[in-house]
């Protein structure tokens, strides 16, 4: 099954309150998956599974529908505001032996 996944760079933010959560931006992303299967624009995209970070990564995935669309809601997740600059996806399958294979797709 067509998979993409979203990986997001953990850059740290320059200034970093003491106790301040460093990547708010994961709870936001993953909020907007948990909401996406509902949203008409998103043709049937829908997270697959929970995100995880992946070697300096944090990465999403999407399947249940085209590959435009799964990299439509990509880019989408890419603009969110405070995702770090420097997404991008990797469209691969859900058989896939492990996370980074498969064609690159810069998001911004």
């Amino acid at each position: 099954m067509l998979l993409v996944e979203v990986h997001i760079p953990l850059s740290l933010p320059k200034e970093l309150e003491e106790g301040e959560e460093p990547f708010p931006w994961i709870d936001e992303v993953s909020e907007f998956l948990a909401e996406l299967e509902d949203d008409p624009a998103a043709e049937g995209a829908a997270q697959y599974e929970d995100g995880e970070e992946f070697g300096d990564n944090y990465v999403f995935f999407l399947h249940g529908a085209s590959e435009a669309s799964l990299l439509a809601a990509a880019t989408r997740i890419a603009r969110m505001p405070g995702v770090p600059a420097g997404a991008f996806a990797m469209v691969t399958d859900t058989d896939a032996a492990e996370f980074g294979l498969g064609t690159r797709v810069d998001l911004d």
